[in-house]
């Protein structure tokens, strides 16, 4: 088969074509396509090309078909084990860099890590920043230990769920990405989501049980002027604000994404 056929042969957007044909081949220029559109593939490489187009006909996410996805100009190994890594949770990382920077001698807690994503990325901004990262899926920390290794970021990962594992200790900022969709959100029956670990989606009830543990018990193992920072729904920040301010948090504000939505809240504990 062709290029220029393989690129049509499967029921698929073309830009998902494309991108899943030059991974099978080993290649990331799309100009090399139309350059060699009339060459025959090799048996091997449509025979892989073919077990992903298949994959993602079945609605797969392309993420996990091709088993990483770029995060901060790093790439992440990604499994159904773990949230795939999304641009608006950049937002949440550029935060935390900025609390680094504002901080001497910081350090660092990624509550529900799944695939390391924001504490490698911390870690990749700032390498003497001491970073610990946890979760409650044992699969998920070992997607994440494998992006740590392959990455040479070292981070201290742990089981836990939520603080439950972490004693007396403490840190100067704490982020989290937790689950926050509400469980009748019809999100949840479509798109990429329907593959994704419905635990890193939502917390089975209104999508702010997660949050008000975090918030409620993060006092516990902030330093003193510690930050918290957590990624929320977009209809979620005058709940989550006014969560913050019960618990005793200042500066309580927002961070908005590309869109102008508000999507991360944070506060610092004085």
């Amino acid at each position: 088969m062709k290029v220029s056929d393989a690129l049509t042969a499967f029921n698929i957007a073309k830009r998902d074509a494309e991108t899943l044909l030059l991974h099978s081949l080993g290649r990331t220029n799309r100009a090399w396509l139309l350059a060699h559109d009339t060459d025959d593939l090799a048996v091997e490489d449509l025979k892989q090309y073919s077990a992903l187009c298949r994959a993602r006909e079945q609605g797969v996410p392309l993420a996990y078909v091709m088993g990483y996805r770029e995060f901060w100009s790093l790439e992440l190994a990604v499994t159904p084990d773990v949230l795939i890594p999304r641009p608006e949770t950049e937002h949440l990382v550029e935060w935390a860099i900025e609390r680094v920077e504002a901080i001497a001698a910081a350090s660092l807690l990624d509550l529900g890590t799944g695939s390391g994503a924001i504490a490698l990325a911390c870690k990749a901004a700032k390498p003497k920043l001491q970073v610990t990262a946890c979760d409650v899926s044992e699969p998920a920390l070992a997607v994440a230990e494998k992006n740590a290794r392959n990455l040479d970021l070292p981070i201290e990962l742990t089981v836990s769920n939520w603080f439950s594992a972490f004693g007396d200790r403490a840190w100067s900022i704490i982020v989290a990405n937790p689950p926050y969709v509400a469980r009748t959100d019809e999100h949840l029956l479509q798109g990429d989501v329907r593959f994704e670990p419905t635990i890193a989606l939502t917390d089975g009830s209104d999508g702010l049980t997660d949050i008000r543990r975090i918030i409620t018990q993060a006092p516990q193992y902030l330093t003193k002027d510690g930050w918290l920072l957590i990624e929320h729904g977009y209809d979620q920040a005058s709940d989550v604000g006014e969560i913050f301010r019960a618990h005793g948090f200042r500066d309580v504000s927002l961070r908005h994404d590309l869109a102008g939505r508000p999507r991360v809240t944070g506060g610092c504990l004085r």
